[in-house]
C-alpha cells in the first residue's frame, strides 16, 4: 500500500519533527530544507499529490496551488493564527480541513503588545537611538527630557476584542489603567454581555459605539483583528486624525489593517503621540529608506510577536497534530471553521 504524501514548507524545532516522522511509516514526508521561506516553485513543483500541507504565512494558498495538488489533498496546517495567505472559499468547496492556532500564541503576543505600549509611551526607541549614536553627554538633564505620556490612568481602546486583545488587557490591569472600550464586527454591540468577565468590579469595560469614539476616547489604541477585506486601512487618516495627540498606536494584528502613508503622516504632523508596531503593510520587505523608519517616536519590530522558545514550539507541535488529525479524520487541535 502506498504512503500518503505530506508536505512540510519548513524545518520544525525538534518536538514537531520528532512528531512528524514518527508517523513515517504511513506517510511520505516531503520537506523544504532551508529555514528561509519556500520558493514557490518547489511548493508548485512537490504539492502535486499530496494529501497533506503544513504551511507558514509566507506560502500563499490559492487556486494554482489547490489544482497543482490535486483532489485528493485532505487537510492544511498553517503555522499560523491568521488565514488572510489562504483562500478559505476555495478550501471550502473542495472540502479541505483547516487547521490554525489560537491560544497558544496568546500569551507572547500580549506581552509584546505591553512592551510596544510602554516603548511608545516612554520614547525607548527615540532615547536608545540617541544614546547608541553618541549623543547622551549632549542631552544635559531637564524636567522634561525625553518624557511622554503614562499608562497609569490610561483609556486603552482595542480594534478587535479577541483572545489576545483580552490578554493584553489583563495584563494592563497591573499598570491601573482607568478604562477599556472596544470594537468588533459588530460596533456598538458587546463580545460578551460580561465582557468575558474581565475585571468588571476594578475596571470599566464598555464597548464602543463606533470608530470614532474609539478613537477620541482612548490615550492607547491596539489593533487586534485579523485582516479582511473589510478591515484592510481601517486606520486610515480620518481615524488617526480623531486621536488624541497624547495617544499612542499599536499594531500587533496585521499591517495592511494601517494605512501605512496616514500613520507616517499623522507622526510627522504630531497628531498622535508615537507608534508601536510588530507589523507592517509590505513586510518583510521594507527598504531601509521607508519613509516609517525615519520617525523617531515610532518602534518597529520584524512581527516578532509570538517569538518566545515556548510558544514556537508549542506552535509547531500543533501545527503537526492538526495535519495529522485532518489526514487521519480525527478532531484537529483548532480547527477553521469553513
Amino acid at each position: 500500500m502506498s504512503k500518503s504524501k505530506v508536505v512540510a514548507t519548513r524545518n520544525l524545532v525538534h518536538e514537531a519533527q520528532r512528531l512528524l516522522e514518527a508517523r513515517a511509516d504511513q506517510f511520505e514526508i516531503v520537506q523544504w530544507q532551508s529555514d528561509l521561506p519556500c520558493e514557490r516553485s518547489w511548493l508548485l513543483e512537490n504539492v502535486a499529490g499530496a494529501s497533506g500541507l503544513l504551511i507558514m504565512v509566507s506560502d500563499k494558498i490559492d487556486e494554482d496551488l489547490l489544482e497543482a495538488a490535486g483532489t485528493q489533498l485532505k487537510a492544511i496546517a498553517t503555522f499560523t493564527a491568521g488565514a488572510d495567505h489562504i483562500d478559505l472559499a476555495a478550501l471550502e468547496k473542495r472540502g479541505i480541513r483547516l487547521g490554525y492556532l489560537t491560544d497558544c500564541l496568546s500569551d507572547a503576543v500580549a506581552d509584546l503588545a505591553v512592551m510596544l505600549i510602554l516603548m511608545a509611551q516612554r520614547r525607548a526607541g527615540e532615547a536608545m537611538a540617541r544614546v547608541s549614536r553618541g549623543e547622551w553627554p549632549q542631552m544635559p538633564w531637564h524636567p522634561l527630557l525625553m518624557t511622554g505620556p503614562q499608562i497609569r490612568g490610561a483609556t486603552v481602546g482595542f480594534l478587535g476584542f479577541g483572545r489576545i486583545s483580552q490578554a493584553v488587557l489583563k495584563r494592563l490591569m497591573a499598570f491601573d489603567i482607568k478604562t477599556a472600550i472596544y470594537i468588533t464586527s459588530k460596533p456598538g454591540k458587546p463580545a460578551r454581555e460580561d465582557h468575558y468577565g474581565l475585571f468588571r468590579r476594578t475596571i470599566r469595560v464598555e464597548v464602543a459605539r463606533d470608530l470614532d469614539q474609539l478613537a477620541s476616547e482612548s490615550d492607547v489604541v491596539v489593533v487586534g483583528c485579523a485582516l479582511t477585506p473589510k478591515t484592510k486601512h481601517l486606520v486610515d487618516a480620518n481615524f488617526l486624525g480623531k486621536m488624541k495627540s497624547t495617544a499612542v498606536f499599536v499594531n500587533i494584528a496585521r499591517g495592511p489593517v494601517t494605512d501605512t502613508n496616514a500613520l507616517v503622516q499623522a507622526l510627522d504632523q504630531q497628531k498622535i503621540f508615537g507608534a508601536g508596531l510588530d507589523v507592517i503593510e509590505g513586510e518583510p520587505d521594507i527598504p531601509d529608506d521607508h519613509p516609517i523608519l525615519r520617525q523617531p517616536r515610532c518602534v518597529i519590530l520584524p512581527h516578532i510577536g509570538s517569538a518566545t522558545v515556548q510558544t514556537r514550539t508549542q506552535m509547531a507541535v500543533e501545527s503537526v497534530q492538526n495535519l495529522l488529525a485532518g489526514l487521519t479524520g480525527g478532531a484537529m487541535v483548532n480547527e477553521w471553521n469553513l
